[in-house]
Formats: C-alpha cells, sequence, structure tokens
C-alpha cells in the first residue's frame, strides 16, 4: 500500500487547487450548485459514472474494480457557513458572508483525490467503491420535521445513496483543529454527540410591572426552568454517562415596566446514547412545565430531535487503524477524545456500519490554530494528501 501513499503525494499540488478553489468560491447547504458540478466533471474525466441531483445538490461516483466484491462508500460534505472570513489569505472567500469555516472544502478536495489514485489502480480493486459527495451536512435550520429537508446526509439516503448497489460499509473524515497536524484520530464507538433543539414557550398573565401580585410572570418562570434544568445532568445522569444542556437563547416582554405574556427559551441537548438522550429530553420536559405549573402558569415544551450520536463500528474502525499505522507509523494514529459536537454522518451509521475517522490539521507555527466555525478557521494543507491516501488504500485493503 506504501505506492498509494506516493501517488497521493504525487496529486498533492492538485489536491490543494481543488480545497483552495472551493474554500474561494463556498456555497451554503443544498446550494452547492458549482461545487457539485466540478466535482462531477472530475469525476467524469476519471472515467467514474456519476450520478447527479442525488441529496438535491449532492454527487455520487461509482467506480468498479477489476473483481465483483463488497460496496464500500466514502463521504466528503461539500457545503460551507454562513461567516464572513476574516482571513487574508488568495483563496479568501469572494462570496459575502459565506465561508468554509469547519473544513469541508478540504473533505471534498480529498475525496477527489482519493478518487484520482483509485481510478488509476482499479484493476486492483475487488468490489466497488462509492464517492459521495454530500451537500447540507451543516443543516438548513429547524423549521422543517422532516430530516431530508434538514441533512444533506438525510436527503441522500432517502434518494437512494445507500443502494444500487447496496452499501456495506461507509467511511467518512474530518480535519481536526484538535489534533496535530498530520495526526490521525482512529475511535470504536461513540465519537460525537446526538444534537437535538428543544424549545420551551412559558405563558403567564401580563400586566403592569409596578402590580406583580396581579400578574403571573412568564419572565421569572423562564428563568427559574433554566436553573432547574441544571439539576438533569447532575442528578438525573448517571455520572458514567455524558450529557449537556445548554440554553441557547431566552426572550420575552418588549418595555422595561410591563409583565409580558409569554417568554421563550430555545436549546440543545447533546449525548452519547439513544438511552441518556430519551432520559434528558424527557426530564427537561417535566422540569420545565413543572416550574411553570408552580409558579401560576403554563409551559409549551417541543423537543426536537435531530442527529443521533455518531457511533463507529468496532471492527472497521481496527481495520482502518491497521492501514493508517502501516502507511504512516504507530506513533501517528491516536485514539482522540469524544466530542459533544454532532454530524449528519450519524444518519448513514444507523444504516450501515461504518467509520469517521480525524485528520489533525492543527499548526501553530503555521499559524492553524483558529477553532471550527471561527472566521479565521484554516487549514494546514500540507497533510490533504495523507486524507486520500487513507481513504484511497482503506478502500484496497477492505474490499480485498
Amino acid at each position: 500500500m506504501y505506492d498509494i501513499v506516493e501517488k497521493a503525494k504525487a496529486i498533492s499540488s492538485k489536491i490543494i487547487g481543488w480545497r483552495r478553489d472551493f474554500h474561494k468560491h463556498p456555497e451554503r447547504g443544498f446550494q452547492e450548485e458549482r461545487t457539485s458540478k466540478i466535482v462531477a466533471d472530475e469525476l467524469r474525466r476519471l472515467g467514474i459514472e456519476v450520478v447527479e441531483g442525488v441529496g438535491r445538490t449532492g454527487v455520487v461516483g461509482i467506480l468498479r474494480g477489476g473483481k465483483p466484491g463488497k460496496v464500500l462508500a466514502m463521504r466528503a460534505d461539500m457545503d460551507a457557513l454562513g461567516i464572513q472570513e476574516e482571513n487574508d489569505v488568495p483563496y479568501k472567500s469572494v462570496n459575502d458572508g459565506i465561508m468554509h469555516a469547519c473544513g469541508h472544502d478540504a473533505h471534498t478536495a480529498m475525496l477527489l483525490g482519493a478518487a484520482t489514485v483509485l481510478s488509476g489502480i482499479k484493476d486492483r480493486i475487488k468490489g466497488t467503491v462509492k464517492f459521495v459527495f454530500q451537500p447540507c451536512e451543516e443543516g438548513s435550520g429547524w423549521e422543517s420535521e422532516k430530516d431530508e429537508d434538514r441533512s444533506g446526509a438525510a436527503a441522500m439516503i432517502k434518494d437512494g445513496v445507500l443502494e444500487n448497489p447496496d452499501v456495506d460499509a461507509i467511511v467518512g473524515i474530518h480535519v481536526w483543529m484538535g489534533l496535530p497536524s498530520g495526526t490521525i484520530g482512529v475511535k470504536s464507538g461513540p465519537i460525537l454527540a446526538s444534537a437535538d433543539e428543544f424549545e420551551a414557550v412559558f405563558t403567564g398573565k401580563a400586566g403592569h410591572g409596578a402590580y406583580p401580585h396581579l400578574c403571573v410572570d412568564p419572565i421569572v418562570m423562564a428563568s427559574s426552568g433554566v436553573l432547574n434544568a441544571q439539576t438533569i445532568v447532575s442528578r438525573n445522569v448517571n455520572p458514567l454517562e455524558s450529557a449537556v444542556v445548554s440554553f441557547g437563547a431566552i426572550s420575552g416582554g418588549t418595555i422595561f415596566n410591563a409583565i409580558p405574556e409569554k417568554a421563550k427559551v430555545i436549546g440543545t441537548i447533546r449525548t452519547f446514547s439513544e438511552e441518556v438522550r430519551s432520559l434528558v429530553s424527557k426530564r427537561l420536559g417535566e422540569i420545565l412545565e413543572g416550574t411553570a405549573k408552580a409558579l401560576g402558569g403554563e409551559c409549551n415544551y417541543r423537543y426536537s430531535p435531530f442527529l443521533s450520536p455518531t457511533i463507529n463500528d468496532s471492527e472497521i474502525a481496527e481495520k482502518f487503524r491497521k492501514v493508517a499505522e502501516t502507511l504512516f507509523g504507530k506513533d501517528k494514529v491516536v485514539e482522540p477524545e469524544p466530542s459533544m459536537g454532532g454530524e449528519d454522518f450519524s444518519f448513514y451509521l444507523k444504516k450501515v456500519r461504518g467509520l469517521f475517522f480525524l485528520l489533525g490539521i492543527g499548526n501553530p507555527e503555521k499559524g492553524i490554530v483558529y477553532p471550527h466555525h471561527n472566521p479565521k478557521f484554516d487549514v494546514d494543507e500540507g497533510v490533504l494528501y495523507m486524507g486520500s491516501a487513507l481513504f484511497a488504500a482503506f478502500a484496497v485493503d477492505y474490499l480485498s
């Protein structure tokens, strides 16, 4: 497999060029028209079968090996964020208010690099590789209750990305600022948390701020509810488990001397298991509704589940670890700490087994220190060929 590393390294400048082009022309979720066209054109140039419009703006490349066998999918997300870039670089975003601040430009470029390498050695492949270029990983808002309207992964699954031919396993990558550049993070079990939203509207009785005894104050209800909810993690969740209940906004009222009729809080719940996820969402509703009732009002609690925990298959993780160690040495492969961040890659892992792995890009010597979703986020481009090599080598190994 060492020649795969050399082949990936030989096209490093091309991978970097793709990444810079995508970075300069970022597109939001389900709007990746330019990115998708470039991806499709590159895949066709490589002689790879292409299906466009999967999950609205997604692209799937199908590479059939020299012999029949299993099917491995490899996924890269393509969408950018609604952030104004502050980097002063030649490839700075030209689209106002839109930026690749999470590394999806690098993911797309690395998967194109893997497609380039594998297309040149397809006779060595026993089976089929599906290159999944996915839109809208960052989500398109909580307005819809349909997963396929909020998540590119759910939209692609609905359109049959895991079928025709049926996928046996799937692998995804994320560049990771929390790991030193060139470090490969591989972990069995939960690696990223669930990501759900909740909303609670408290209703009381409005009136003059000078006569609170004639009112039922929803702001006091909301404030008390926020504080009471802090007992969920400390008193309801097993101390050996992990959970987060965060309130992102609280609103109510319009003027200083009036008690409003309503107040609202919104926030997120994060967990690593479905059992804890169910417990926390249930207890939060009970506490917020109970607090409102105790203070003489009402609470309308709405819980909106979205992303499940991203849970890696142990066998796939071990196979991938061995490939990574063979390519780059044991000292380059680590078991990363799980993160409370969420990923819609979890939708795939609910359907087929697979692995979501990390590639470290943090490099203080190059000034690559800003976290994901920061307006100064950037990646160490010198290690992107490693992602392409890992994708390609694992495909050959797994399918053999």
